[in-house]
């Protein structure tokens, strides 16, 4: 017998060992993915099922239907929806329906402002005066005294003479009614200003009415063709659009009503052209997009550093806003808001007539929701703080729930 036979049998077992000990490790490797996979959707039931409950709760308080998505820091999309999406026909709300976002529209104008300041194009310190010269004034109104940057942050004191529905017959009556930039403008400087710029804060649609103006001074396009050439097409927001004077959305989306008075039915309030589309508002969308919108922003993706920074550098708010929007601050174009589990959120809210929408999106970018109201059926301005409320512990969940998720799986 050769040596090479006797040592055979070791070489044999030290095979079987290595085989048992691989085995082993991938058997292990195997076992945590899946563990992890089970961790994952287990993070994600939490999120949908406190997702759903916020969904709902806000229907309770008399809202017709709800659609909200989260998007996790992994890219996981979480939706929920509540209510119905038409009071007659009982349907359910689609998960991805188009809405007139309102005054969410000021990120996307804001955003075009600062990238025409890191191109040069413009100072946020250049007065109003100097790019719109003579269309602020008149009754202690001074474009001189204005700058770029106090109309963002809602500084310039600018009164707002902003027309709104008084009762359905009105809405029947004015619903396609347009107004030009210079009609909205003309009208605020009808009034005296609330107060000298920059010594106080007050939201105002006319500041972004005029900072659409600019924006057409300077690149000689309209706004919405701006937002679209430097925004929308770039982060492939294939369902953001201005739709100008068309009253209707399209397919999918929900139904919106409004009652104007206490005690009155509710008014079926979608086909409208709507009294804001100059910058102040103006766009549809949808979840999906103003999700990718907000998370691109605050990721460093539309904007160099400088003018991100800029942009994030807040102001307190009035105490007649900060009711509704507890501890918020006012950045440029941007609100700064805190949440429970500790840091802040930003992003912006709109309201138009049946709708409230609201997006939010973590510091670092990586975290957003959007939620859509349709049909907020208030009758008093408790009814509406009720709903705000319920609305922005809806964005605090998603987001400080999501947190905790993506910190357990790391």
């Amino acid at each position: 017998m050769t040596s090479s036979s006797i040592r055979s049998p070791r070489r044999r077992g030290r095979s079987i060992r290595r085989n048992f000990a691989l085995a082993a490790i991938v058997a292990g490797t195997l076992s945590l993915s899946v563990l992890v996979a089970i961790a994952a959707r287990q993070h994600d039931d939490r999120i949908q099922l406190q997702l759903q409950r916020d969904a709902d709760a806000l229907t309770a308080l008399g809202v017709t239907g709800v659609q909200a998505l989260v998007v996790t820091s992994d890219d996981r999309n979480l939706t929920a929806t509540s209510g119905v999406a038409d009071l007659t026909t009982r349907q359910p709300i689609p998960r991805d329906g188009y809405f007139r976002i309102a005054s969410i529209t000021k990120a996307f104008v804001a955003t075009v402002i600062l990238q025409l300041a890191g191109d040069r194009g413009l100072s946020l310190d250049d007065s109003v005066e100097r790019w719109l010269p003579g269309v602020v004034s008149g009754n202690g109104n001074d474009g001189g005294a204005i700058t770029i940057r106090q109309l963002l942050q809602h500084t310039s004191g600018i009164h707002d003479d902003y027309p709104d529905y008084t009762s359905a017959q009105d809405f029947y009556q004015h619903r396609y009614d347009t107004y030009t930039p210079e009609q909205t403008v003309a009208r605020a400087m009808g009034h005296r200003p609330d107060f000298q710029p920059g010594t106080d804060w007050s939201y105002g649609n006319t500041d972004y009415v005029l900072l659409g103006m600019i924006i057409e001074r300077v690149t000689t396009h309209p706004w919405h063709e701006e937002v679209r050439d430097r925004i929308v097409r770039p982060l492939g927001l294939d369902h953001t659009f201005r739709p100008g004077t068309s009253p209707t959305l399209p397919q999918p989306h929900a139904e919106t009503y409004q009652a104007f008075n206490p005690g009155e039915p509710p008014v079926d309030v979608t086909e409208q052209v709507g009294m804001g589309a100059n910058g102040e508002a103006g766009l549809v969308s949808t979840t999906a997009d103003l999700n990718r919108f907000f998370r691109a922003l605050l990721g460093g993706r539309l904007l160099p550093p400088a003018q991100l920074t800029q942009m994030k550098q807040t102001i307190p708010v009035s105490k007649e806003f900060e009711q509704f929007m507890p501890g918020a601050g006012d950045g440029l174009g941007l609100f700064s808001r805190p949440l429970s589990c500790g840091g802040v959120y930003w992003g912006h809210e709109g309201g138009d007539s049946g709708w409230i929408s609201a997006a939010g999106v973590t510091a670092d970018g990586l975290r957003s929701i959007t939620v859509s109201l349709s049909g907020v059926l208030a009758d008093s301005a408790d009814d509406v703080l009720r709903v705000e409320q319920a609305q922005s512990k809806l964005i605090d969940d998603a987001l400080c729930t999501t947190t905790d998720a993506d910190h357990q799986q790391r």
